[in-house]
């Protein structure tokens, strides 16, 4: 049997995927032939004409459907509303800082639903409906703080290894049909929102550009070098991907040697 990246046929339910990681990821399944559901706790003019915009770049059908995922109905209500689902990213995903002893609680409580529970839930919607299609793909966007930790972290860093624990559970549920799941572990990536701390991060150091990305934002990255969006999809491509039919309840690094350290 030929090996094939196309995914002609396919819906993908990208959840956090109007900015950032989750947009590069969409468009890269997009570009790859598979129709897209766009997401964000947002609903403006501008969301979804995002989704126009791509379904015209890419000659596939692309809707925006708003969902908090924050919120356990309305995770399952937007696998609901897309219908088909044979791909489901769970990329949403939000962060803060502070020492244990001074971690707001509302804050714990929200970075865990939104990173870790959405997955749960949207997992659980999204699998009879693959079943049903006969195959399926769950690709989960960890980190690589879903494997080593940071201190101030905590929140994150514990929804991001449970996600690893989530990823490998269904792997092993799922193992014996045409569904895998999986997560992609990145470092730090290029994204408008870390991009706009650049200038930020320059006055507070006093560095120049190049000097505050590789010694204060990439300290912990090996390779020096941002990881970019359009890595992040064309790696989800990959695990979506007949290539990647054996491959089921691991982790993929995209951390510039961060892990191995």
């Amino acid at each position: 049997m030929a090996i094939t990246t196309s995914l002609n046929g396919k819906t993908a339910v990208v959840t956090g995927s109007n900015s950032g990681i989750g947009l590069g990821i969409a468009r890269e399944l997009a570009r790859a032939g598979a129709d897209v559901v766009l997401n964000s706790f947002t609903d403006t003019d501008e969301d979804h004409a995002l989704a126009k915009q791509i379904a015209k770049e890419f000659g596939v059908e692309v809707r925006y459907i708003q969902a908090d995922m924050s919120d356990a109905d309305q995770c399952r209500d937007l696998i609901a509303k897309a219908g088909q689902c044979d791909i489901l990213i769970n990329n949403a995903g939000i962060q803060h800082v502070a020492p244990v002893d001074e971690f707001p609680v509302d804050k714990w409580n929200a970075i865990i639903a939104i990173n870790l529970s959405s997955a749960f839930h949207t997992t659980a919607a999204a699998l009879p409906k693959m079943r049903a299609g006969g195959w399926g793909r769950i690709v989960n966007i960890a980190s690589a703080h879903g494997l080593t930790a940071s201190p101030f972290k905590s929140a994150y860093i514990a929804a991001k290894h449970g996600v690893v624990g989530l990823t490998k559970t269904v792997a092993l549920e799922t193992a014996e049909e045409p569904i895998t799941c999986n997560a992609i572990c990145p470092g730090y990536v290029l994204t408008p929102l870390v991009e706009a701390q650049i200038p930020d991060q320059m006055k507070t150091h006093g560095m120049g550009r190049d000097e505050v990305v590789r010694e204060v934002m990439l300290a912990r990255q090996p390779s020096k070098e941002f990881a970019t969006v359009e890595q992040m999809g064309g790696s989800a491509v990959f695990l979506c991907s007949d290539a990647a039919a054996q491959i089921t309840g691991t982790t993929l690094s995209v951390d510039g040697g961060w892990t191995a350290l």
